[in-house]
Parts: structure tokens; sequence; C-alpha cells
């Protein structure tokens, strides 16, 4: 079964992170003690198809970046930790997801390469009380710690709100194709060098 916990406790977050990757989405329960980042991770949760149970408390008092963060970083170590060896998934996946106006390019490689590669300008600061710029610390600590090659880059668009649900929901439906399992490789790490 595809599945993994993590804690993670610092003077600034108490988080626990458990996932389900053929789990039912309906089912998860998101709590980051941030109204805007419980939507995107809503969202990400609903598109991937993936059960996740995401509680934090943080320091929110001082602002919203320590319990992002940490967040982006926990759910990271649980994806890689729920993928296991990797044997059968598909591995890549890419999609050009439109939100209205706005249209956000997803490109994943499940790689063992963690990196972020980022072009998603906001015209705004701030999403009601959420800073914009938090988007890319979360997508930054999560393809790190998940070790996914993630690119995200926004193609056309302006407002906040929907780039950053674009974002979140386009690296949900990148995360569902790529980590689904093809039945022609289960027994097989998706890599000519036999590892990932």
């Amino acid at each position: 079964m595809r599945t993994a916990e993590v804690k993670r406790k610092t003077a600034e977050t108490d988080i626990e992170i458990r996932v389900n990757l053929d789990g039912d989405a309906a089912k998860s329960v998101i709590d980051s003690g941030i109204g805007f980042l419980d939507h995107m991770l809503t969202l990400l949760s609903r598109h991937a198809a993936i059960e996740m149970t995401v509680l934090c408390k943080g320091d929110t008092e001082v602002d919203d970046h320590h319990s992002t963060e940490d967040i982006g970083i926990a759910l990271g170590k649980a994806m890689q930790e729920a993928l296991g060896d990797k044997k059968g998934i598909r591995r890549y996946a890419s999609i050009a997801l439109p939100m209205d106006e706005e249209l956000v390019l997803c490109a994943l490689d499940i790689s063992g390469r963690g990196g972020l590669y980022y072009d998603v300008p906001f015209l705004t600061e701030k999403i009601g009380t959420f800073d914009t710029e938090l988007v890319e610390e979360f997508m930054h600590a999560f393809a790190q710690n998940a070790g996914f090659t993630l690119h995200l880059q926004k193609l056309a668009g302006h407002n906040s709100h929907h780039i950053s649900e674009a974002a979140f929901k386009g690296l949900g439906r990148a995360l569902r194709q790529a980590i689904s399992e093809d039945p022609r490789e289960a027994d097989r790490i998706p890599s000519t060098k036999g590892v990932l």
C-alpha cells in the first residue's frame, strides 16, 4: 500500500502529514491554520486523487511563511516515502491547465533529483492576507523534499487567486498521472539506470 506518515516539529511549527496515494481524496482532512493554503491543498488533493491529512499548528501570528514552507517540506517527504522504489509508475507528466483567463504549465518528473523551475509572476503581493511569494516557497520545499523535478510557468493571466489555483490544480493533475501505475512496466523502475 502506497502510504506514508510524516511528523515535523520545530520551534515554529508542529505538523502531521499522512498520504494515501490510492485512497479517497474526498476523505482528506486539511487544517494548515491558513485559510488560503487550506483551499490550495484541498485542490491539490482532489486533482491528484490523493487522500491527505495535513494538520499544522504554526506561528501564524508572525506570518504564514514558516507554516507554508514546513508543510511543503513534510508533504514532499511523505510523497517520497509513499512512492517507495517507484516501480511501475509512469514517472513523467505535464499539463497546461486553464483557470478561466489564466493558463499555467506544469511539467513533472519523479526523478529523485529535487528541483523547482518556476516562472509564475503575480501582479499582486497578496491574495487576501496570504503572500503570493509563498506559492513559490511551498512548491520549492515540496519538490526538493519529494525528489521531483517540477517546472511551473504562467503562460497567461492576471488574477492572482486564479493563477495560484491553476498552479496547484496543475500540480495535482500532473501528480495524478505521474504516480499512476503503468501495467506494462509493473515490475520495473522507469529509468534505464535501474534506480530513481
